[in-house]
């Protein structure tokens, strides 16, 4: 694929936070070539996407709200395209679908997709034989850390997690916390057996449950990026994971990574782990 030149990317979403990251990180990468940029903004429309991702210089790329007619012109090169989505849950399973549809690659940073929805899309992407990468945080810490939680499971039957982000973000709890829960579930086991009956004088109180009984707190607050804790308990002993993002610049290497890998893959891959 490298003697087909630079890797078409658009990016949807490209005006927000995260958007604006991923137009820098794509924009400087000699193996790729930003061909569109999406965003639903009304006041932004036409703006160029390299000024406002704050690159200081243009790159004759206008943010544009017209996304099928982009699809398309991207899926024109000899190289295969990749459409990148941070936008909202609201619209990425449609987004997702149409790239696809179009023949672009998929790679997916929005989270609050269902299991449902997941495995729809995975069913198109398989009959289209397209690479799709869904990731619910592209940062190799947290790829660490649910490593080192997986790893702990084994030895702690007590362990709640809590998630802390932006106030911004539309989900909860967020898919890299979900994920996690989902990993310790595979060991096969109860977690945090009662030992005593708990009464929420307040509903919500103790977060949200899963069916192996592991705990997911979600805190939402200007000032926050993206943060995850997972905590396990014993008699006598605490053990803490954290991870903390201080600066969107932390996702753009595992970004960037599954741009090049998702053009190789002929099904939906969940998970950044999976390709590292």
């Amino acid at each position: 694929m490298a003697n087909q030149g630079p890797i078409p990317v658009v990016i949807i979403g490209a005006a927000g936070k995260m958007g604006r990251e991923v137009v820098k990180a794509v924009a400087q990468a000699p193996d790729m070539n930003l061909v569109g940029a999406i965003d639903t903004t009304p006041e932004l429309q036409g703006q160029d996407a390299g000024e406002l991702a704050g690159l200081g210089e243009a790159l004759e790329i206008p943010i544009t709200n017209q996304l099928e007619p982009m699809l398309a012109f991207a899926a024109q090169g000899r190289q295969p395209g990749v459409m990148v989505d941070f936008t909202h849950p609201n619209s990425v399973y449609d987004n997702v679908r149409s790239a696809i549809a179009y023949g672009l690659r998929p790679v997916v940073g929005t989270t609050g997709l269902s299991q449902e929805q997941i495995q729809d899309l995975a069913e198109f992407a398989d009959k289209a034989s397209t690479g799709c990468l869904i990731i619910p945080n592209f940062c190799i810490g947290v790829v660490l850390l649910q490593q080192a939680a997986v790893a702990a499971s084994q030895y702690f039957d007590h362990v709640e997690i809590i998630e802390l982000h932006h106030n911004q973000k539309a989900d909860a709890p967020s898919g890299t916390a979900i994920q996690t829960a989902q990993m310790l579930a595979e060991l096969g086991k109860i977690y945090n057996e009662p030992v005593v009956e708990e009464t929420e004088k307040l509903p919500g109180a103790r977060g949200s449950q899963t069916g192996e009984g592991i705990r997911i707190h979600s805190v939402r607050l200007p000032g926050l990026i993206a943060h995850q804790e997972v905590i396990f308990g014993a008699a006598g002993q605490i053990y803490t994971l954290r991870h903390d993002t201080s600066d969107r610049a932390a996702y753009m290497p595992g970004v960037l990574l599954a741009i090049r890998k998702v053009l190789q893959l002929k099904s939906l891959v969940y998970g950044l782990e999976k390709i590292l």
